[in-house]
């Protein structure tokens, strides 16, 4: 009877892990398959099953909380609906042709813990909503197109552990308030056009107890546990 119970209630407890998917959500969703050209994809989704059968999606207590589609052929432009996805706390779209901005909209994710686009072929600036996603601790835009300057609101994102902008056209100065976090573990920003690099390159050393490699642009915390690296411009040198 016991083992019967203890079946009833793994049972249980799976369904309520995912139960369906809101409405909202589930557009949401079909917006981003339609938008990145989902039947091209490499893993496709089946529209008709349920959400949580969907490769590389991920849904507890019926939300879906990661997204994750690397190395999956996405072409198109992120939808404005990606924000829907409220419970969001991964979203992994990785080595993919994903075009066009990336929308204001993003900061609607509140609870994403790691946002990660590099490697695609995003343009514009990086949105200010950014900012509003306070839970963020990765974020991963390297080897795009964004250009302009980073928003002010990136002061606000104290938990940010990893800031891997590396290989775009961004321009104007380095966020020192985001330098001063001792969480950081990467502060990845060369080939773009910021104006101090030094400055943060002071920063970084001071806080990390490490040692400042000038021919490789990196800082390196001896400890092993983590290694904060910042790749600065050849204009500091």
């Amino acid at each position: 009877m016991k083992k019967l119970l203890s079946l009833f209630f793994a049972l249980f407890f799976n369904l309520l892990l995912i139960a369906q998917v809101s409405q909202q959500e589930t557009q949401a969703l079909h917006d981003f398959y339609q938008a990145t050209h989902g039947e091209s994809w490499n893993q496709q989704w089946n529209l008709n099953d349920e959400v949580s059968t969907w490769p590389g999606v991920t849904v507890e207590h019926g939300h879906v909380t990661e997204i994750r589609m690397l190395f999956n052929n996405l072409t198109g432009e992120l939808p404005a609906s990606i924000g829907d996805l409220t419970k969001l706390e991964v979203l992994e779209l990785s080595f993919n042709e994903l075009s066009g901005s990336i929308p204001e909209s993003i900061g609607s994710l509140e609870k994403l813990h790691v946002l990660a686009l590099n490697s695609n072929n995003l343009v514009g600036n990086i949105p200010a909503s950014i900012g509003a996603m306070k839970q963020l601790k990765q974020l991963h835009l390297s080897s795009n197109k964004l250009s302009g300057e980073l928003p002010n609101t990136l002061d606000q994102m104290n938990k940010m552990e990893v800031f891997n902008v590396f290989d775009n056209a961004l321009s104007g100065e380095l966020p020192v308030t985001l330098a001063t976090n001792r969480k950081l573990r990467e502060f990845m920003v060369a080939e773009n056009n910021f104006t101090n690099t030094a400055e943060i390159s002071t920063i970084l050393l001071r806080n990390s107890g490490g040692h400042l490699d000038l021919y490789d642009h990196m800082i390196i915390n001896p400890s092993g546990k983590s290694v904060i690296a910042i790749e600065t411009s050849d204009d500091d040198h």
